[in-house]
């Protein structure tokens, strides 16, 4: 999908314009990266949406299930009382939701300082314009900023060398492969599984 950029404060949001770090031949306007909030179930909803179905291959959840689900089933994944490792970023384009990625965590004691990246997403004819790079920046500032986290992991899909590379490029390792993770008829796909230290471990 897209690559890395310099971390961008988590409680404010941020704009990266079309005339500096994010130009190129579709930009026309500018982009914000901020934090989604219960508002923009619906446009993330319409999101996501439209990338499971233009890219199954990307995600472990099937197209299928989840247009059956309301826009407000998406909500945990924007903010949880007291819990600030769950948390979601969004890409704006004027009005439009074009880019996400959202950060949660198990809620067991001994788990709680694991964070875990899923649904990261945007819009096939912005790839390759940085916006990734912003989404990754921020989910790691953010998730910096929460001392009891030490680690971030995420699963992606082997084949997807672009997406492999942008998390490279932000300090990801794999640390081991799932052959057959996901079965799209009769294909299978592996996941790479990778993780970053957000801070030294002792």
């Amino acid at each position: 999908m897209c690559s890395s950029m310099t971390p961008a404060p988590s409680s404010t949001s941020t704009r990266w314009t079309s005339s500096s770090r994010l130009s190129g031949p579709t930009m026309a306007n500018d982009i914000d990266i901020r934090r989604l909030l219960a508002p923009d179930a619906e446009a993330y909803k319409r999101l996501r949406d439209d990338m499971l179905d233009g890219f199954p291959d990307a995600f472990t959840s099937d197209a299928e299930s989840e247009r059956a689900k309301p826009a407000n089933a998406y909500v945990a994944r924007f903010e949880a009382e007291g819990d600030a490792a769950r948390f979601s970023f969004g890409a704006w384009r004027g009005g439009e939701l074009v880019g996400a990625i959202s950060c949660e965590r198990d809620a067991r004691l001994k788990v709680r300082h694991v964070g875990h990246i899923i649904g990261m997403m945007v819009r096939p004819n912005l790839q390759g314009h940085g916006i990734g790079r912003a989404l990754i920046a921020a989910t790691l500032a953010q998730a910096r900023s929460v001392p009891e986290l030490e680690l971030l992991t995420l699963s992606v899909t082997s084949s997807n060398q672009a997406a492999v590379g942008l998390y490279e490029k932000a300090g990801f390792v794999r640390y081991g492969q799932l052959p057959h993770a996901i079965k799209l008829g009769d294909k299978r796909l592996g996941k790479d599984l990778m993780m970053l230290a957000l801070r030294q471990q002792p």
